[in-house]
């Protein structure tokens, strides 16, 4: 029987059957026809402490039995409450203020509305949004806009607004990303805000820049007064090394965008953050200047309880050490790779090159890589001929042992060496 089902990022005319998962434990998934496979990839990118974490999901399971959901226009609860109060105690200072929303890419689109906002009800035409070239930022209508024009978005071109681009700062190329920022900061009409990843592009080929670059972009939108939006949906919650990537380079957005991680990747739930001047932007007793976005499931309490469990286990738990660990123990296998190219590695994520002519997203060598180690009970999506590793922090050497040999065995097979 065919499935009404449509997936997403799935080209239904091959033919190819999705993988059947019953349940999840730690950094495995196992299938209804017995098999387990390694999550190697936190499935999207989510999953940190591992799937179905005790604490997280007895806080779900508690929070169900009491209040499921209720309308947040006018009403609160405390699990949102809490939930505001110890991000805030978590993030940096600055960030006094707490929206929520329901992904990744609706907590990019707020950003993106609030700094449109800030300038409009501050009386300043300021429209432009900067982007840095290659970036993802998601799939809603703004969150493409701010990213990578090409297959993703071609169908919905016109749906799409101009954006100002500045390159990636390719090792001993950085001085041009910032004298391109400097000018489009410079003109006489400035841009409203800049948009980036935090030291490493996720879609866009797990791509690393170094934190200085980081850290002289910030302070160059803070010298013209461009708010500096940190899309940390990937990035933040540890998977560079640290809570935040925008740590390394001690610097704190005017609004920083959180999802993913934040409840461990359990369920559904994003933050945009921001700064007490763009919240007072919106403050008044004029009800025409308010903040005009929502979701019916904005700040829903079993979401908000389930990040709580989370924010207790980093409280409470050496989740960084974890992390720290689990970096030193991919660093070795990586450096022992024969026939890959551009080996790179940032906090727990490490990615490299299959030795290939050009290959881009379509090529076919992305969807014989991903059979190849789906035969072999491992869940990797490689872009193109870029594989990257990015497991659950809880992973075993076993498994990390399982994942790496079986790049070894791709790159046997696969590479084509110059």
């Amino acid at each position: 029987m065919n499935s009404p089902v449509w997936h997403p990022f799935t080209q239904h005319g091959l033919g190819e059957r999705p993988l059947e998962v019953a349940r999840a434990q730690g950094a495995w998934l196992h299938t209804t026809d017995g098999r387990r496979i390694v999550d190697a990839i936190s499935s999207w990118w989510v999953t940190t402490h591992g799937h179905c974490h005790p604490r997280i999901m007895a806080a779900i399971i508690d929070q169900a039995q009491r209040l499921d959901q209720v309308i947040f226009a006018g009403c609160t609860h405390e699990p949102a409450e809490q939930l505001a109060r110890g991000l805030v105690g978590m993030m940096p200072a600055p960030l006094a203020h707490v929206f929520f929303s329901d992904s990744g890419s609706t907590s990019v689109e707020v950003a993106l509305k609030m700094a449109l906002g800030f300038w409009h009800n501050r009386g300043e035409a300021r429209h432009r949004i900067v982007v840095m070239e290659g970036s993802y930022h998601g799939d809603t209508i703004g969150g493409m806009s701010v990213g990578a024009r090409g297959v993703f978005n071609r169908s919905y071109a016109p749906l799409l607004f101009d954006v100002a681009t500045i390159p990636f700062p390719k090792a001993g190329q950085e001085q041009a990303t910032l004298d391109a920022l400097e000018t489009l900061c410079r003109a006489p009409e400035p841009p409203a805000a800049f948009i980036v990843e935090p030291l490493i592009l996720g879609a866009g080929g797990m791509l690393i820049y170094a934190p200085a670059v980081l850290a002289q972009m910030r302070a160059i939108c803070a010298a013209h007064d461009v708010l500096f939006i940190a899309d940390e949906v990937m990035t933040g919650w540890g998977r560079t090394g640290t809570l935040l990537a925008c740590e390394q380079a001690e610097i704190v957005p005017d609004l920083l965008c959180l999802s993913k991680g934040l409840t461990g990747g359990s369920v559904p739930l994003a933050v945009t953050m921001a700064t007490a001047p763009i919240f007072e932007a919106h403050l008044s007793q004029d009800r025409a200047r308010m903040f005009f976005h929502s979701s019916s499931y904005t700040a829903n309490p079993i979401a908000c309880a389930a990040a709580n469990a989370n924010m207790a286990i980093w409280k409470e738990e050496p989740v960084l050490e974890r992390i720290a660990a689990l970096g030193q123990r991919q660093s070795a296998r990586l450096a022992s790779l024969r026939g890959v190219t551009n080996r790179r590695q940032i906090g727990t994520i490490t990615a490299m090159e299959m030795e290939q002519p050009k290959c881009d997203y379509l090529s076919e060598l992305g969807p014989k890589l991903l059979r190849f180690f789906l035969d072999r009970d491992l869940l990797l999506r490689p872009l193109g001929n870029s594989i990257y590793v990015m497991p659950p922090y809880c992973i075993d050497e076993a498994d990390l042992d399982k994942i790496y040999e079986a790049i070894q065995m791709a790159a046997d097979e696969f590479s084509v060496p110059a």
